[in-house]
C-alpha cells in the first residue's frame, strides 16, 4: 500500500523526547497495530524514539531518514559493514542478529517465521539485505540439516515476507556455486557446486527467486575487512602465521581466490538498492568481486609486505587440498553486468588488508615503520 505520510524528526531535550512531523513524502505504509499512512510511520518513529531515548542523548534534533533498510546477519563481518554503509548514507537502517545481537541490534531467530513476519511488517523496509548464513564449508558438511535450515528454508521465508511488503531483497550468495573449471563465470553460466555449502547457497538462490520474483542475488567471493577477531575471515586468520616468523607455515598455493573487502560489497549493496528504487527492472542475479587474483600463499606474502614483515618462513603448497570440503580451483566472477550499470567499488588489497589488520599487529615496533 502506498500513501502520503509525514517525514519524521525526533527532538531530544534533557528529560524528554518528542516526535515532530515535517514535510510530506511518499512512503510505504501500514502497521500490524492497525495504523496506516502517517500513523504507521509515527508508530515506528515512536519505537525508534524510545530506543534512542534510552541512550540519554543531549538536546538536539535527530532526523529519521525516509528510506528504510533491514540487514540480517548484522553482527557478522559482512553484515556490520552493510549496516554501517546504509546507516551512514541517509538510510534508516535496522540490523538484526541472534546470539550477539543485543544491545545494538534486534535479536531475531530467522528460523522463527512469526518473529521474521513481525519485524518486517513493523518496520516496513524498502530494502532487505540478507547477509545471515552458515558460510563455513567444513561446518556445513558436518551440520548439513542446520545449515540447510538457515541457508535455504529461512531465506525462502524471508523472500516471501519481503514480497508481502514490497521490499527489495538482496540475497548474498557465493562463488562456490561454480566448480571452478571454466572461469570467469557470468551470471548466466550454469552452476555446479562441488561442496554442500555451495549447494545450500544455490538452493537458497532458487527459493528466493521463486518466492520473490523482484529479488536480487549477489554472488561474492572470499571476504576480509575490519574483523573483531582474526578467525572471522579466511584471509585475516592467516595473520598470526605471518607474524610468527620463527616457525615455518604451509600456505595453500593451489586455489585461486579474489579477496574482496566487505566495505566494497556493502557499497555495491547500497548502490544496487538505490538503483532499484529508481528502476524496478533491477532484479535477478549479479556478481561482485575484487579483481586481484591470489592464492592464500600470495595473500600471506602481500600481508607480510604491507606490514614490512618477513615472509621467508611461508611455504607454498601447490597440491590440491585433500582435507575438508572440496573447493573450486578458480571460481572467478565476471562482474561486467554490475559495472555496466555504473555500480561498483574496489579497494586495493594491500591498502584494505593493512587497514583491517593493524590493530592485531603484535610487534609494536613495526607500527612505527608502517604508519610513521
Amino acid at each position: 500500500m502506498v500513501g502520503r505520510e509525514k517525514e519524521l524528526k525526533i527532538r531530544f531535550a534533557p528529560g524528554s523526547c518528542e516526535l515532530v512531523e515535517g514535510r510530506g513524502v511518499h512512503r510505504r505504509t501500514g502497521c500490524p497495530c492497525g495504523a496506516g499512512g502517517g500513523a504507521a510511520a509515527a508508530c515506528w518513529g515512536r519505537a525508534v524514539a524510545a530506543r534512542l531515548w534510552r541512550l540519554r542523548l543531549p538536546a538536539e534534533d535527530v532526523d529519521i531518514p525516509s528510506r528504510r533498510a533491514l540487514i540480517t546477519g548484522a553482527t557478522g563481518l559482512l553484515g556490520r559493514a552493510v549496516f554501517k554503509e546504509f546507516n551512514e548514507n541517509n538510510w534508516n537502517a535496522v540490523g538484526c542478529g541472534y546470539r550477539r545481537a543485543q544491545p545494538r541490534f534486534e535479536q531475531i531467530n530467522l528460523l522463527d517465521s512469526v518473529a521474521v513476519h513481525d519485524i518486517i511488517h513493523d518496520f516496513q523496509p524498502h530494502v532487505i539485505v540478507h547477509c545471515a548464513a552458515e558460510r563455513r564449508p567444513d561446518v556445513v558438511e558436518n551440520q548439513p540439516e542446520a545449515a540447510s535450515q538457515l541457508n535455504v528454508a529461512a531465506s525462502g521465508n524471508l523472500a516471501k515476507e519481503a514480497a508481502g511488503v514490497g521490499a527489495f531483497l538482496i540475497y548474498i550468495s557465493t562463488d562456490y556455486v561454480f566448480d571452478g573449471t571454466s572461469p570467469p563465470y557470468k551470471e548466466t553460466d550454469i552452476p555446479n557446486p562441488l561442496n554442500l555449502y555451495g549447494k545450500t547457497k544455490l538452493e537458497g538462490e532458487k527459493v528466493v527467486l521463486e518466492n520473490n520474483e523482484g529479488a536480487a542475488v549477489l554472488r561474492i567471493p572470499i571476504l576480509y575487512g575490519e574483523v573483531e577477531r582474526l578467525e572471522e575471515s579466511a584471509v585475516t586468520v592467516m595473520f598470526d602465521k605471518v607474524q610468527f616468523s620463527n616457525k615455518s607455515a604451509n600456505m595453500d598455493h593451489w586455489q585461486q581466490r579474489f579477496p574482496t573487502n566487505v566495505k566494497d560489497v556493502a557499497s555495491v549493496c547500497r548502490q544496487l538498492a538505490e538503483k532499484r528504487m529508481l528502476d524496478p527492472s533491477i532484479r535477478g542475479t549479479f556478481h561482485w568481486s575484487g579483481n586481484e587474483q591470489m592464492t592464500k600463499y600470495e595473500m600471506a606474502c602481500a600481508i607480510a609486505d604491507a606490514f614490512n614483515l618477513p615472509s621467508s618462513h611461508l611455504r607454498p603448497i601447490t597440491d590440491c587440498p585433500v582435507v575438508g570440503a572440496l573447493r573450486p580451483r578458480n571460481a572467478q566472477l565476471d562482474c561486467s553486468k554490475l559495472e555496466m550499470l555504473g555500480i561498483g567499488q574496489r579497494t586495493p588489497f594491500r591498502a584494505g588488508i593493512k587497514e583491517s589488520l593493524w590493530p592485531f599487529l603484535i610487534d609494536k615496533r613495526w607500527r612505527q615503520t608502517v604508519f610513521h
